[in-house]
């Protein structure tokens, strides 16, 4: 286990006025200072009331503060955790002398940091803390608490022991050829090394979930000009975002705003309208529409009550399935002759987004919707990240090189290095390689004082 020598400081809430403020200070000075300011030994795990005294003397601020024993706090060492008045200038003043007392700032992240080189938490759960910092929605907040809690370390760790046992098992043939073994089993191994392919395609088919969730579920409006579209995108933001007219194609550009609908954060996009023969500056508008729509993961698609539904280019058609369209049949508080046709299969749902009618029952369709998004591994709801995708790409990579050796009957030593390189890329995901620039590029994304 890591021993830092030096003791760092930072806040760890929010700079600005406040109720409190937390400093939080971590490493071997911190019982030593804890006893030097407040003239009393600290008792772990227990909150002392104390005046904060300068170094000259000077009250700088009534406080409590709470000590934590190494090995039992957040970042594995010695800790003291000071809250004071949330007053700014409060807060500079304890920082400045703990750094007066020898201290030294804390680098962005370093505290998590600090708890990952000590072995508190892997490499997936720091990361967890900043998706928990960070959550937008309720599932996302979920899916961050099960990743603290070590969901994705505990998945990884059962493939890495099911490489490792495959891996012992090959090598062994090639470090003792002269020993009483059993015979090599190609078909045993294949058999393996396909069960650990098809586990680490379902952890892969999580990575898209794991960007909306971050990102939130990008909800383009799709429709004809003067369907409703900004009207729908305001009704469902509960204000006027976007200008509304009865003339035809005042929407140029796209729109763009977050809304919390069921327990996903939605992006939703007001874009313009497919007119079939736009003008030259409305071309713009739905060049850029479509644009949107190849990156979305949802899609509304607006229809006119009273009107027909759009023609749509044969692209975007392809993107538009049951699965991630919902037909919206907008302003029913007019009497039509004849309602609309949606494309076939999808789901219709019928609105006014001038009276409001129908948009609860819209909002549970989405949310609906986005929930189907979501990818469960056992009893474990999963979503990785980019990085983790990079790693289990790079392993799936490694295994289907092992396959095709395993077929062509290659050296058994050419086998053993593809899944020497597959257990590699594994670790890198629960931080089990010595990669200094990956730890330093990841913590760096921290605020100070995490």
């Amino acid at each position: 286990m890591p021993v830092f020598s030096d003791t760092i400081a930072a806040l760890a809430t929010p700079a600005g006025t406040a109720a409190l403020a937390v400093v939080r200070v971590s490493g071997p000075s911190s019982a030593a200072l804890a006893a030097e300011i407040f003239k009393k030994t600290p008792l772990p795990r227990h909150v002392s009331h104390a005046d904060y005294r300068d170094r000259a003397g000077a009250l700088v601020d009534e406080v409590l503060f709470t000590f934590f024993q190494a090995p039992q706090s957040y970042t594995g060492e010695d800790a003291l955790e000071i809250s004071g008045h949330g007053n700014p200038f409060i807060a500079q003043k304890i920082l400045e002398d703990l750094f007066a007392r020898g201290c030294r700032p804390a680098e962005p992240g370093e505290f998590t940091e600090r708890a990952f080189l000590n072995g508190r938490m892997d490499l997936s759960q720091a990361e967890a803390v900043m998706d928990l910092i960070h959550a937008r929605s309720e599932r996302a907040l979920a899916v961050a608490h099960q990743q603290l809690r070590g969901a994705l370390g505990r998945h990884m760790q059962e493939l890495i022991d099911a490489l490792l046992g495959l891996l012992a098992r090959i090598e062994a043939q090639i470090d003792f050829p002269e020993e009483d073994l059993p015979p090599e089993d190609r078909a045993l191994a294949a058999c393996e090394l396909e069960k650990l392919s098809s586990a680490t395609d379902r952890l892969l088919a999580t990575s898209h979930y794991g960007e909306m969730l971050r990102a939130g579920v990008k909800t383009v409006i799709l429709g004809l000009p003067n369907a409703g579209k900004s009207s729908l995108l305001n009704r469902l933001l509960d204000r006027d975002r976007a200008l509304v007219s009865a003339e035809p194609g005042t929407t140029r550009d796209f729109l763009e705003e977050p809304v919390t609908i069921g327990q996903h954060c939605i992006r939703l996009i007001d874009t313009a309208g497919l007119n079939p023969a736009p003008a030259a500056l409305e071309r713009l508008g739905v060049e850029k529409t479509l644009d949107r729509a190849a990156e979305a993961d949802l899609f509304l698609l607006v229809l006119d009550v009273a009107g027909p539904g759009p023609i749509l280019p044969a692209a975007l058609a392809r993107r538009l399935t049951p699965a991630n369209t919902l037909a919206v049949i907008n302003k029913i508080d007019l009497t039509p002759a004849a309602l609309p046709s949606p494309p076939a299969g999808l789901q219709v749902l019928r609105v006014s987004a001038l009276t409001g009618t129908g948009i609860d029952e819209l909002r549970t369709a989405i949310a609906a919707k986005a929930d189907a998004f979501s990818v469960e591994i056992g009893a474990d709801l999963i979503a990785i990240n980019a990085r983790h995708a990079h790693s289990l790409n790079q392993a799936r990579d490694c295994f289907a090189a092992a396959q095709k050796k395993l077929a062509a009957n290659d050296a058994t030593e050419l086998l053993a290095s593809d899944l020497r390189g597959a257990l590699n890329a594994f670790g890198e995901i629960s931080g089990k390689v010595d990669n200094e620039r990956m730890l330093d590029q990841l913590f760096a994304m921290f605020c100070i004082g995490k």
